[in-house]
């Protein structure tokens, strides 16, 4: 009994008992994470996108890119009219707000024209006046004309009593030298002679006077109806200063930048208001003169505006600037000087947009935008 007791104790120490630790030597190697195997697959793969990439780039440029002659340097602009009064008044009325459409021949402003209607009817009424006077010249004219008619029948009287005592005279000398006529007789008939003489000199005087006056009379009314064409001018430049005091737009566009207000004094050529024509924007792009060998009048251009991303639109090189841009500085440079740097100089090119972008009503000027011309467009010859 007892040796079986050791036994089971022996048995169950057996079973608690544990292992010796395995050394280092005897532990069994661990399997390695084949690491190398998947990194050179990753950078095999990245490596042949990256390839796919510059080869697509490569294509690319080789196809299309190395035509493109672009430029960040390039902004819309539009030929924006200036408003201002032709005449001096005082502001009577607004008809238009900040940035609202207008068409040609809308009311923009109304100055006060009280002034100007005064001066309008003034006007017409001197040349009323002188209408009355050119029409008594006229009335003189014919009545100094009637005297020379009757100035001539005068003479032709004359004439006729001249020819009678010149017969008188004539047969009183011929009874004289008959014993026939007394002295005394042929002295009255030599009388009589020189008073017909004297009164055809006098008639024909009289003719003369009338012609002179009728002259006289025809140079007033000339100067008359000059005057008139003036007057009538001045009643015209009235009218056309009346009409001034209402501004109107030129050109459809956008009303901007009004500087008036209401019962403000304007006077001629102070600007007050601008309209911007937004459905005639065109890109101004500054090239470098190294570029303008790809740029010429009517070729193909692909325009990427800043305010409207992810969106390219295609325009036409419409011309090309005669001069660099600052040639038309206010201080252009003045490179005859001994210190010299060599910058390169932009030319402005003028970019036409599709009328459909034009139409959308969402372009304003001054916006930036990136421009490229594809020189394979160039018209043949440039």
């Amino acid at each position: 009994m007892e040796q079986a007791n050791k036994t089971a104790e022996q048995g169950r120490d057996a079973e608690v008992k544990p292992f010796p630790a395995r050394t280092e030597a005897e532990a069994p190697a661990k399997a390695e994470p084949k690491k190398g195997g998947a990194r050179r697959l990753i950078l095999g793969a990245v490596a042949l996108v990256a390839l796919g990439f510059a080869g697509h780039a490569a294509y690319g440029y080789w196809t299309v890119g190395r035509f493109m002659v672009s430029t960040d340097d390039a902004y819309l602009k539009a030929d924006i009219t200036a408003i201002a009064p032709k005449v001096q008044g005082y502001v009577q009325k607004i008809a238009v707000v900040e940035n609202q459409p207008v068409k040609a021949g809308d009311l923009l402003m109304q100055l006060d024209d009280g002034d100007y209607q005064n001066a309008l009817k003034a006007a017409q009424s001197q040349v009323v006046t002188q209408d009355v006077t050119i029409k008594r010249i006229a009335a003189q004219v014919e009545a100094a004309k009637a005297s020379v008619a009757e100035a001539e029948a005068q003479k032709v009287a004359a004439d006729a009593g001249l020819k009678n005592a010149q017969t008188k005279n004539d047969r009183t000398q011929a009874l004289l030298q008959s014993s026939v006529a007394t002295q005394s007789a042929v002295d009255d008939a030599v009388a009589a002679l020189d008073q017909a003489r004297a009164a055809v000199t006098g008639a024909a005087a009289a003719i003369t006077a009338a012609q002179a006056n009728v002259t006289v009379l025809q140079a007033q009314q000339a100067e008359a109806q000059s005057a008139l064409a003036s007057l009538k001018l001045a009643v015209d430049q009235a009218q056309r200063n009346l009409d001034r005091t209402v501004l109107r737009a030129p050109v459809d566009g956008t009303v901007a930048n009004v500087a008036v207000r209401e019962g403000d004094l304007v006077s001629p050529g102070q600007k007050i208001a601008a309209i911007v024509p937004t459905d005639a924007i065109y890109v101004e792009a500054n090239y470098k003169e190294t570029q303008l060998p790809g740029v010429a009048p009517g070729a193909s251009v692909s325009v990427t505006i800043d305010a409207l991303p992810d969106q390219t639109f295609v325009g036409t090189v419409a011309s090309v600037a005669p001069a660099t841009g600052s040639e038309f500085s206010l201080l252009p440079a003045q490179n005859a000087t001994g210190n010299f740097t060599k910058v390169v100089q932009r030319v402005p090119v003028r970019i036409s947009l599709p009328k459909a972008l034009l139409d959308s009503g969402r372009l304003r000027s001054g916006l930036s935008a990136v421009v490229e011309v594809d020189s394979r467009t160039l018209p043949e010859g440039k």
